[in-house]
């Protein structure tokens, strides 16, 4: 009988030795994840929608770009922050009071602009050659460029995405700016933000900046869940380009 109780006991303390140590991990994990995102418990943050860039509504907003955006309102509450949703022409205040997302290109984010601008001055979209068949802008990251191939063009077509964390200073709350050539390519880089801080946070630090693209494939069968790491744009995108010479 004895043993039996011994062997009882035992069994409750590692029992109760293991609960506490995957619950050490756990906290540890999501304190990671909230310093990786700015998104302290009871914090808050922003999620700034574009608009449907083939729509005459100016209100409207694409299925993909939904999506994504629902997907960071989760990441947000999974850190026990709160989220607002606001449209990119109706933000009217500035960085580092609360955790920014900024979702979708220039043409469709008059946000992203701005910060592309501000922050990432070597980053631009410009008009694809006037051969592409499309009106898909290039993504142009100092001398390289990225551009959108459609069906036609290649199987399944391409289509790249910039996804940063910006405007970092002591104390102040981050920026992430996901701005894809289409809405997919905006939800696969919001999926993979989710899926990969962590080893973002070691490559790049918990407090780092960063600019990098990624790669869309064949969204027309995939959706956003076939991504690829393209490139690290970090310097590039950050070094303002020289004035043209005369």
């Amino acid at each position: 009988m004895l043993n039996v109780v011994l062997g009882l006991i035992a069994s409750a303390i590692s029992a109760g030795l293991g609960w506490l140590a995957q619950s050490v991990r756990r906290r540890r994990r999501l304190e990671r994840e909230r310093a990786f995102f700015g998104l302290p418990n009871g914090g808050e943050a922003l999620l700034v929608a574009n608009r449907h860039a083939s729509s005459p509504n100016p209100n409207s907003v694409a299925r993909d770009d939904v999506y994504a955006l629902m997907e960071l309102a989760a990441l947000v509450r999974e850190c026990g922050a709160r989220s607002t949703l606001t449209s990119h022409d109706e933000v009217r205040q500035g960085l580092g009071d609360k955790t920014e997302f900024c979702v979708g290109g220039p043409d469709s984010n008059e946000r992203t602009g701005a910060h592309l601008a501000s922050w990432l001055p070597g980053a631009a979209f410009v008009a694809p050659p006037a051969d592409a068949g499309h009106p898909v802008r290039t993504l142009l990251v100092g001398e390289r460029e990225f551009p959108f191939r459609s069906s036609a063009e290649q199987p399944g077509g391409t289509a790249y995405v910039l996804l940063a964390r910006v405007h970092l200073r002591p104390g102040s709350r981050p920026v992430f700016l996901i701005a894809g050539q289409t809405a997919v390519s905006n939800h696969a880089a919001v999926r993979h933000l989710a899926a990969h801080h962590r080893s973002l946070a070691r490559r790049y630090g918990p407090d780092g900046a960063f600019a990098v693209v990624l790669r869309v494939l064949n969204a027309r069968a995939y959706g956003p869940d076939v991504v690829e790491f393209e490139a690290d744009v970090t310097a590039a995108a950050t070094a303002r380009p020289r004035p043209a010479e005369a």
